[in-house]
């Protein structure tokens, strides 16, 4: 498989990183043989960069990811890179209480991540959002004295907007940014992009098929649980969804056009934004796995570019990526 440098501190990574996060929480009910099943499918096919966090399902990820890990042939165990987000708050009913970046609570979060994961350092360390009450110099700092102990090789930054990041890789090296990134989400194109590639900050981006409705397999009469993240998506809502949906057809005829699957250009199309861009894939089972790599064979020309530029154009997603309550805490504006 190829691979893409994590930013020029980090990391050479595979094309295409795995985010685990829909094996535990917010997206339904995942079988767990299966999950593991496609993790070790994902390190068979070459992928080295797993993604997690350790409020996904309250620790369940990391354990999850661990298991897999400790199952896996030395070989692939020995490739697998991992990025962990940490800083969110939560409760025993599954509820919300905000971020903590303080540094004390950066070394106790770490300390427990890595005894979930099973690993002696953590690849890629970042806060999920920023914390509003600690500076991120503070935040970024502790992490890098995880770094200068051992514990974690690279540093991370997660949804923050062009100014904190330069004053994160200020106080210490930024390997890469984690941000939404997508053919219908595109709000770092105008400040954020240009400032990680001035200061040489990779990106990895998640939500490249925005949670599945952008998959070609989203239909408007899917009942979602009560739990999964997008029955409270404004997205997936009402006249939102159709309208959206409306923007996966027109991009479904373009893919029909090369033989290839919706889920695989728009992946295509995200990885052709630049080669310090990372796609990463929330596949949940090794069929979606395996869709989602074919998208490493797909080449866009100009003409496929404009075609889907002409289908899906900036801004052209109706609703926003997050509930209104939860948008305060986002780097962009969509």
């Amino acid at each position: 498989m190829q691979t893409r440098p994590l930013g020029t501190t980090g990391p050479q990574v595979s094309a295409l990183g795995l985010g685990c996060m829909g094996m535990s929480a917010l997206y339904g009910e995942a079988d767990r043989a299966e999950s593991i099943a496609t993790i070790h499918a994902a390190l068979e096919a070459g992928v080295t960069l797993l993604d997690t966090g350790d409020f996904y399902a309250m620790g369940h990820n990391e354990m999850l990811i661990g298991e897999a890990l400790r199952e896996a042939p030395a070989a692939l165990r020995e490739q697998a890179l991992t990025s962990v987000k940490f800083g969110a708050l939560r409760d025993p009913d599954g509820g919300w209480s905000g971020y903590d970046g303080r540094p004390a609570a950066v070394r106790n979060f770490a300390a427990y991540s890595l005894q979930r994961l099973g690993v002696d350092h953590i690849d890629v360390y970042r806060i999920a959002r920023l914390d509003p009450n600690v500076p991120i110099e503070e935040t970024v700092g502790a992490i890098a004295e995880l770094v200068e102990k051992g514990h974690v090789r690279h540093i991370g930054l997660s949804e923050v907007g062009a100014e904190t990041i330069r004053r994160a890789a200020a106080t210490a090296p930024i390997s890469d940014l984690q941000i939404e990134y997508s053919l219908i989400s595109r709000g770092i194109e105008d400040e954020v992009l240009p400032t990680t590639r001035e200061l040489g900050i990779g990106i990895t981006a998640y939500g490249v098929l925005s949670r599945g409705l952008i998959s070609g397999h989203f239909t408007a009469d899917r009942q979602l649980a009560p739990t999964d993240f997008r029955s409270m998506s404004p997205r997936f809502q009402g006249e939102n969804l159709q309208h959206n949906l409306s923007l996966v057809e027109a991009l479904r005829k373009i893919a029909e056009q090369k033989g290839v699957s919706v889920a695989q250009i728009a992946i295509a199309w995200v990885s052709s934004r630049g080669e310090d861009i990372v796609p990463l894939v929330g596949a949940r089972t090794r069929e979606r796995l395996t869709e989602a790599l074919g998208a490493l064979d797909v080449t866009l020309d100009d003409a496929d570019l404009a075609a889907i530029e002409q289908a899906v154009p900036a801004d052209a997603a109706a609703g926003d990526r997050y509930p209104a309550a939860q948008m305060s805490h986002l780097g962009t504006d969509r």
